[in-house]
């Protein structure tokens, strides 16, 4: 790789990258990037280099490579033997264990993430939410992928469209205290995403409380219509949890959760899919796209038997899991146990099923989720000042289709992980 270093000079921390084309908008623009590990953020590299005079301690020359924003997923339950819905039994062994993950998570291209519990009872709640708030205060590079807040995907969903979720576990809420009591109250600042069926309890009226913690609310596991679906959205609904999967199906006379997404743009909701193509066909992930391309954000619903063997494996609530390749199934079962994939095939799945352009395929795990968590210009952006997470691209053209590889992952401004 070639690199050019200044060693009279006092070392600043900067990093400049030229040759390459940077991921804005819709577009690729051919321009250099300037990073600081200092603060960990991206610089005005015309303020740097002109009134401060900071010279980079390296200038490496990508030829051409794609440079792009960290990818960000929102729905994420685990990997690599790591379960965010399992108890931690030892807090030195579960903090270590959660260190580990976020490590081999950077590898790939996983910057920042929503650790996601499902429908579990109070206790684990209880027990795993601390160690699964934001981590990223410290800014440390080494810490590997950052939590942006838990997702607490249950337990108040319906007990016909509850998937894998166990049904002795499922709840009813009738007042804000109830998810208090559930996730304990001392708890709520570390969860940043609620997926909730709103037809269940009074959930609908409850979703203002939500909101007001800073906490977005997320339709799913739901058999809620067109018209309670709205009610939700109205009520300040954000999101909808893997469109399509585990609610009413779209019908003409009613078009459900899905219809929605027909809302006026400034009431529309923003929606999941995971394009591993096992949850859906991707025709279907075509027509979500084309309802309302803004709003699209590819997740994973990655398990954490996500980089194991095939295998039958315990589960949470006396479950079990058989993982045959990228399909997870619950034992005994035809129904779909969350996903193996990773959010770069998810990307590539995409690119490779629709027209999109790279940027518009990547701002679906860049951009738009970032717009969704109310932190655009902190993350999934390379605009001057958001935080240095992104990624080197190489893009490969075969038989299959197009696909975007992984080359390097920087974090916070420092090189992290490099492809071998």
């Amino acid at each position: 790789m070639p690199a050019a270093v200044s060693p009279e000079r006092p070392r600043s921390g900067i990093t400049r990258l030229t040759g390459c084309r940077l991921v804005k908008g819709n577009t690729l623009v051919e321009e250099d990037l300037w990073l600081s590990s200092v603060t960990g953020r991206i610089l005005r590299s015309q303020e740097v280099f002109y009134e401060h005079q900071a010279a980079p301690d390296e200038v490496i020359d990508l030829g051409g490579r794609i440079v792009s924003p960290g990818f960000i997923d929102v729905q994420f339950n685990g990997a690599f033997g790591f379960d965010f819905s399992q108890a931690p039994q030892d807090p030195i062994s579960y903090r270590k264990g959660l260190k580990e993950l976020n490590r081999r998570l950077i590898g790939t291209g996983l910057t920042s993430y929503l650790p996601t519990i499902t429908s579990q009872k109070p206790d684990l709640y209880h027990s795993a939410l601390p160690y699964l708030g934001p981590s990223g205060a410290a800014r440390d590079a080494d810490e590997g992928a950052e939590s942006l807040g838990a997702h607490v995907e249950g337990p108040f969903l319906s007990p016909t469209k509850n998937g894998i979720h166990s049904p002795e576990v499922l709840q009813s809420a009738t007042s804000f205290a109830d998810l208090e009591a559930c996730y304990g109250a001392h708890n709520l600042s570390n969860i940043r995403k609620l997926t909730a069926a709103p037809e269940v309890g009074n959930m609908t009226s409850i979703i203002p409380d939500v909101i007001k913690h800073d906490i977005i609310f997320s339709i799913g596991h739901t058999e809620a219509t067109y018209e309670e679906a709205s009610a939700a959205v109205a009520a300040g609904a954000k999101m909808i949890t893997h469109l399509f999967n585990a609610m009413k199906p779209l019908h003409h006379r009613n078009p459900g959760v899905f219809g929605i997404l027909g809302h006026p743009s400034t009431h529309t909701p923003f929606f999941g899919v995971i394009a591993d193509g096992i949850h859906l066909h991707p025709t279907t992930v075509k027509i979500a796209y084309a309802a309302h391309p803004e709003g699209m954000i590819l997740v994973t619903d990655a398990m954490s038997l996500a980089g194991l063997p095939d295998g039958v494996y315990n589960w949470t609530n006396g479950d079990s899991i058989v993982k045959k390749g990228s399909n997870l199934t619950l034992d005994g079962t035809d129904k779909i146990a969350g996903g193996c994939a990773t959010l770069l095939d998810c990307v590539n799945n995409f690119l490779n099923w629709s027209n999109a352009s790279i940027p518009e395929a990547v701002r679906a795990i860049t951009i738009t989720p970032a717009k969704m968590l109310g932190m655009e210009g902190v993350k999934g952006s390379l605009n001057a000042d958001a935080d240095a997470d992104l990624l080197v691209l190489s893009e490969e053209v075969d038989g299959e289709g197009r696909r975007l590889q992984v080359d390097q992952v920087w974090k916070f401004g420092r090189l992290v992980h490099e492809r071998s």
